[in-house]
């Protein structure tokens, strides 16, 4: 293969041929191989839809020559289609601030502006990758703000229809369910009786308070740090840089950006990276809680609970021949898994914030997009792979109701406490039936039991009753 020469301030650096990177990003790849997992592509695309308007408004305000101006808007242009993902080669694992990527970027813009204005594929001329494309930048105000934009589009574009169609399937399940009476359960052990509805209407219930949580943390996540530069005080920007920018990005994602009100704290801290990342942690315990409830009530399918069906989705055993398994509930399960210890990786990113920058902020990003996909993807499985096909086993419910001697609860408001204790003890020593036992002592005429032993709720005049 090729190679080119490329410098900067420490010296010549060889790069690939056919690289649009120069000098720094080859001394990143050299200095940064520790996981072989690149930034995430959507903190790129998010980067250079940044540069792409901040070419535009520099050149409104006369700081780059609109012609290099419109070379670096079409280069990264191009990086937002997915031209270029192979040109960003820097590990996640590198300097904290990102400064390694967001060179890695201006590199390439500027290489492939000048490739488009002399034919040539060259780094410094006559577009310069800090001169130009970086003008009014720092690594230390970009990067995060190209954090809280990549962010942002994958919660309004991923996460937030996912979650919004995996509720409306519990919801209607809630629905499909709520004359299906069960046997509820609590300490893994036979409690009162309710209906299948009100299972899943607590599923429901989960999933809408996670969408009220998304969207509590969404203002937080539209600050920029833009126009802060290197420490917060905005040096080297135009005053009315950042304001344009982020006007621009407004208006090319309909998601309504602000600049920062306070530019040490965005560029010092990433609580609202922090913040959001807690949202999403709490989101998957909710959503492993639901996955985990769906494989138990479908567990069997002979030998188990078996209240539910799942869809059958592929064999479930290299060994034994007929076994299905709750595959997609297991699925979401680990994702949920991998995004509760992300949440523990970014709360340690927060503490990387000393004086006026955290320099944990690759780490950070990469584990928050990852999260915000990853729970994305798994609600959607969830839903279609899922929810949208269970179905209820009404024997079976109708079946442990009859068997369970927690039933014997709807007979305390009657006959009191402990004598309902006495006819539940009888009923487990003697394997006999709730039903059968207080039928046998003449607790109540039989027609009165039925209805009081499998009624549901006792109406509030029966308190009353002796």
């Amino acid at each position: 293969m090729s190679s080119r020469e490329e410098t900067d301030s420490m010296g010549t650096v060889m790069v690939p041929g056919g690289a649009y990177y120069g000098a720094q990003t080859g001394r990143a790849i050299d200095n940064f191989f520790v996981s072989g997992r690149r930034m995430p592509i959507e903190l790129i695309r998010g980067l250079a839809l940044i540069k792409r308007h901040a070419a535009l408004v520099n050149a409104n305000l006369g700081l780059v020559d609109k012609d290099l101006a419109a070379a670096i808007e079409k280069s990264a242009a191009e990086v937002m289609e997915g031209r270029h993902d192979e040109q960003f080669p820097v590990d996640v694992f590198q300097t904290g601030s990102g400064t390694s990527t967001n060179m890695n970027m201006n590199e390439v813009l500027a290489t492939r502006a000048n490739e488009m204005l002399t034919g040539e594929r060259q780094t410094k001329g006559p577009v310069h990758p800090n001169d130009h494309v970086n003008c009014g930048q720092s690594s230390n105000d970009v990067m995060p703000s190209a954090l809280h934009l990549a962010a942002m589009q994958q919660l309004r574009q991923g996460l937030i229809p996912a979650l919004c169609d995996l509720h409306s399937a519990l919801e209607e399940k809630a629905v499909a369910f709520r004359n299906i009476r069960k046997i509820g359960r609590t300490h893994l052990q036979d409690a009162v009786i309710m209906t299948l509805g009100d299972e899943f209407s607590g599923y429901a219930a989960q999933m809408n308070l996670a969408l009220e949580r998304v969207n509590a943390c969404q203002p937080r996540l539209c600050r920029m740090a833009l126009g802060g530069t290197a420490v917060g005080n905005g040096l080297n920007a135009h005053p009315d840089f950042a304001g344009r920018v982020v006007a621009a990005l407004e208006a090319a994602t309909d998601i309504p950006f602000v600049e920062a009100p306070n530019h040490f704290e965005a560029q010092g801290a990433c609580d609202a990276a922090v913040e959001t990342s807690g949202v999403m942690k709490t989101i998957a315990v909710g959503m492993m809680k639901i996955a985990n409830d769906i494989r138990w009530l479908a567990s069997g399918p002979r030998c188990g609970l078996g209240e539910i069906n799942l869809p059958a989705l592929q064999p479930g055993s290299s060994i034994m021949p007929g076994k299905v398994n709750p595959v997609i509930p297991e699925a979401v399960i680990q994702a949920s898994a991998q995004v509760i210890g992300n949440d523990a990786a970014i709360t340690a990113g927060g503490l990387g914030g000393v004086f006026e920058l955290n320099t944990m902020l690759p780490m950070v990003g990469d584990n928050l997009l990852q999260s915000i996909v990853l729970l994305g993807n798994a609600a959607v499985a969830l839903t279609d792979k899922c929810v949208t096909g269970i179905t209820a086993n009404a024997a079976v419910c109708t079946g442990n109701i009859e068997k369970s001697l927690a039933i014997v609860t709807n007979m305390v408001p009657y006959i009191g406490y402990d004598r309902a204790a006495d006819i539940a003890g009888q009923a487990y020593a003697e394997g006999r039936t709730i039903e059968a036992v207080a039928l046998e002592n003449n607790i109540m005429p039989p027609e009165e039991l039925k209805r009081v032993l499998y009624g549901g709720r006792n109406d509030p005049w029966l308190l009353n009753k002796t």
